[in-house]
């Protein structure tokens, strides 16, 4: 079996691509591969209603290899990151399809570090799926991990001095997207002080994405504008992103972010080395904004995991993506929406500013997005007459423009996204070049 993994996990429709069954057989690969028999694997999920189905057919995998598993239950893919370090286990598993729709799943692996598996751990995986079983002499245990959300919901609200920082006075409203944040995230800013108007805070796995959190702002919005409050904060469903709006509407994504934090350590003499880690999509606007200031940006593929493993490298501070995964390696090897929120708050509040206004003083170019439906996206990506067409499309939006053309790393897509200064020909040279990709895609077909 090839190709079980994406740029985040597995992840598919739910009893169908990611079935009781195949969950199993992946489960006795991952012990086989990762976990000596005894060893110990902590298990997390979302609201989604397919994850006790996946999560009884995982414990059962890896039990009958010989691990003992710990049940986490309804909580965050970055608390099981926090959960793995704090109980010394030797992986974790989260079962989330994180932005995804209802029907969707997926499972997202951890090893002893909190840090998200390598390519090559996953390829192992993969290659040991299909071998012929040996049974385990003997069988692992399975026992809840109690106390698993207070403990993370106690760490997080750890990350600030709480003598010297107080959200007394800011009012926010949350919407987590019916998602593993909702019995988390509110507990956590009203222990700090904030005023908390909650909404998409019931853990509904029917529900969990659907019109609202980090992938549809428009309720958010209208909340927060309605509520005069402060911040509006949206979470994915499994909160390891988040996205920010204002009252006037004005939204701060992860680029904007990133640009806050590293700016204010830097000011502070704490950003060791002065730089950040972001993807081959982060705004260019950023960059230059960055490197006025004498940070530089190092980029990576797609993906959290790149960002990750790149910062722990070069042991860089602060990481992340537009989309809103933000890594503070000071305190989490991975992406997390609250620990987010609360330290760019934390930021504010020591300036003396609001978020919204630090983060319009960071001006972005221009981007657009398009996609092109393909049954084998990296066919075409790397045909040399899609080549020919990227780089008079290169030409022409100039040198301080960017086109980056990539597959999908979950969808049969191939991506384009266009960055330039000026929004009118940003747009048109997406459209021109979706189309002659199109025209191609028909030869090709043809």
């Amino acid at each position: 079996m090839t190709h079980l993994f994406g740029t985040d996990g597995v992840r598919g429709p739910a009893n169908q691509l990611l079935s009781p069954e195949l969950t199993l057989s992946l489960a006795r690969a991952i012990a086989v591969t990762l976990v000596a028999p005894g060893g110990r694997v902590i298990i997390g999920r979302d609201t989604r209603t397919s994850g006790p189905m996946l999560e009884a057919a995982l414990a059962a995998g890896l039990t009958s290899e010989g691990v003992n598993v710990s049940l986490a239950g309804i909580i965050p893919t970055p608390a099981i990151s926090f959960l793995i370090k704090d109980e010394r286990a030797d992986l974790g598993i989260v079962i989330s399809a994180s932005h995804n729709p209802p029907g969707d799943n997926g499972i997202k692996l951890f090893d002893r570090d909190g840090m998200k598996l390598s390519q090559e751990q996953e390829r192992r995986i993969e290659s040991a799926i299909d071998r012929p079983r040996i049974p385990a002499k003997h069988v692992g245990t399975i026992t809840v991990l109690e106390a698993a959300a207070k403990r993370y919901a106690a760490f997080l609200s750890g990350t600030i001095d709480v003598d010297q920082v107080d959200f007394s006075g800011m009012s926010v409203v949350l919407d987590c997207a019916y998602g593993a944040t909702a019995p988390i995230a509110p507990h956590v800013f009203r222990h700090l002080g904030a005023s908390v108007t909650a909404i998409h805070c019931e853990p509904d796995g029917e529900k969990i994405n659907v019109e609202c959190g980090a992938t549809h702002l428009d309720r958010l919005q209208a909340a927060t504008r309605q509520n005069r409050a402060d911040l509006g904060i949206a979470f994915d469903g499994d909160g390891d992103r988040v996205l920010l709006t204002a009252a006037d509407g004005f939204i701060i994504d992860g680029d904007r972010m990133m640009g806050i934090a590293a700016s204010y350590l830097a000011s502070q003499d704490r950003l060791m080395p002065r730089a950040i880690v972001a993807t081959i999509l982060s705004n260019r606007g950023l960059e230059l904004w960055l490197e006025e200031r004498g940070i530089a940006v190092h980029r990576t593929d797609v993906g959290d995991r790149h960002v990750s493993h790149r910062m722990q490298k070069e042991e860089i501070q602060i990481g992340g993506e537009a989309s809103g995964h933000i890594i503070f390696q000071d305190h989490s090897p991975t992406g997390d929406g609250i620990l987010t929120a609360v330290k760019l708050l934390e930021v504010a509040h020591f300036l003396g500013r609001d978020l919204p206004s630090l983060a319009k003083e960071i001006p972005l170019f221009p981007q657009c997005a398009r996609n092109i439906p393909c049954a084998d996206p990296n066919v075409l990506a790397t045909h040399p007459d899609a080549g020919t067409l990227l780089e008079a499309a290169r030409a022409r939006i100039g040198q301080r423009g960017r086109i980056v053309l990539r597959p999908s790393g979950t969808q049969p897509l191939l991506r384009i996204m266009v960055e330039a200064e000026d929004d009118a020909l940003c747009n048109r040279t997406a459209d021109q070049l979706e189309a002659d990709l199109l025209t191609l895609l028909r030869t090709l077909e043809s």
